[in-house]
C-alpha cells in the first residue's frame, strides 16, 4: 500500500481527485472529554462562568468542520452539505461524549472534517471550564463511519 499524499520522489502533495466521480459521502467521528463529576455538573446545570458550554462547543465544531482545509495542509476544500454535532453529558464517564457527522457531495471523503469537528468541540469544552479543572482528558477521537466513494463503507467495531 502506498501513501497517496507523496509523489514518486517522496514529496508531499495534494492528491489529484479530478478524475473521481462526485458521490454522496458521509463520515462520523466520536470523542470524549473526561472530567470530574463536579465539573460535569457545572456544565449540565448551566453554572459555567463562560456560558453555555455545550452550545458554544457545538458551534465551534460546526465552524471547525467548515475550516478543515485551512487547518490540515493537504486536505481538499469541500462543499459541505451538512454538519451535525451531538454533545451528550455522561455521568458514567464522567464527562461529555461528542459525535460529529459530516456530509458532502464531492470527489473525496469527509473523515477529516468529522475528526476536526469533534476535536475542536472537545477543545472548546476544555477551554470553557479549564479554570475549574485542568486535569480533564480528551480521548477516543476516531472515525466510526465512512461511506461513499470507491472504498465504500467503513464502520468501526466498537
Amino acid at each position: 500500500m502506498s501513501l497517496t499524499h507523496f509523489d514518486d520522489q517522496g514529496h508531499a502533495h495534494m492528491v489529484d481527485v479530478s478524475g473521481k466521480p462526485v458521490t454522496d459521502r458521509i463520515a462520523t467521528a466520536i470523542g470524549a472529554v473526561r472530567m470530574l463529576p463536579e465539573t460535569l455538573a457545572l456544565i449540565t446545570e448551566g453554572r459555567a462562568k463562560k456560558g453555555d458550554v455545550l452550545g458554544v462547543a457545538r458551534l465551534a465544531g460546526i465552524m471547525a468542520a467548515k475550516k478543515t482545509a485551512d487547518l490540515i495542509p493537504l486536505c481538499h476544500p469541500l462543499p459541505i452539505t451538512k454538519v451535525t454535532l451531538d454533545l451528550t453529558p455522561d455521568a458514567s464517564l464522567p464527562g461529555v461524549r461528542v459525535s460529529a457527522t459530516v456530509k458532502t457531495g464531492g470527489q473525496t471523503g469527509v473523515e477529516m472534517e468529522a475528526l476536526t469537528a469533534v476535536s475542536v468541540a472537545c477543545l472548546t469544552i476544555y477551554d470553557m471550564v479549564k479554570a475549574v479543572e485542568k486535569s480533564m482528558v480528551i480521548e477516543g477521537i476516531q472515525v466510526i463511519l465512512k461511506d461513499g466513494g470507491k472504498s465504500g463503507r467503513y464502520e468501526a467495531k466498537l
